[in-house]
């Protein structure tokens, strides 16, 4: 994927399909310590733990009719080769929160690209579902809610 907007999209994609009524996507770009965290949290089903431990491996996926599950495993990638990591917590029943981090600075860290066309997409596609966007650059924040005032 060729920058983190689509990334968000794919996640939150898959958050939709474990039956999540509340996706919150946080961006924080963070100068002074050379970071930019990126977590998609839901209260879709959720994991287990068997699960948690597979979702990496590109050739798992849980969706019906495919033979492989990208998602993940790329988004994993992409925070490892600029020098992050990829921290999955699920519980059965409760949700999940995936968070990548990236070394801010690192030549390998991918653009945010268009995150606007991408919560637009998922707003208009799902509007019974509750998109927040919590994004912080320094000194700067924005919040989005499809459902109320942030």
């Amino acid at each position: 994927m060729e920058d983190l907007s689509l990334h968000i999209l794919d996640i939150a994609e898959n958050s939709i399909r474990a039956g999540a009524k509340k996706i919150i996507i946080k961006l924080e770009e963070d100068q002074s310590s050379d970071r930019l965290t990126l977590s998609i949290e839901d209260d879709g089903k959720g994991m287990d733990a068997e699960t948690v431990d597979k979702v990496l491996n590109p050739y798992f996926t849980t969706k019906d009719a495919k033979e492989v599950g990208l998602g993940l495993s790329l988004l994993s990638q992409a925070a490892s080769q600029a020098d992050g990591h990829l921290k999955i917590d699920s519980e059965k029943g409760k949700g999940t929160k995936i968070t990548a981090i990236f070394k801010l600075g690192h030549p390998d860290t991918k653009p945010t690209g268009d995150i606007v066309a991408t919560i637009t997409a998922l707003v208009a596609g799902n509007p019974s579902i509750q998109v927040i966007l919590d994004y912080k650059k320094g000194d700067y924040s924005y919040c989005f809610d499809s459902f109320e005032q942030c």
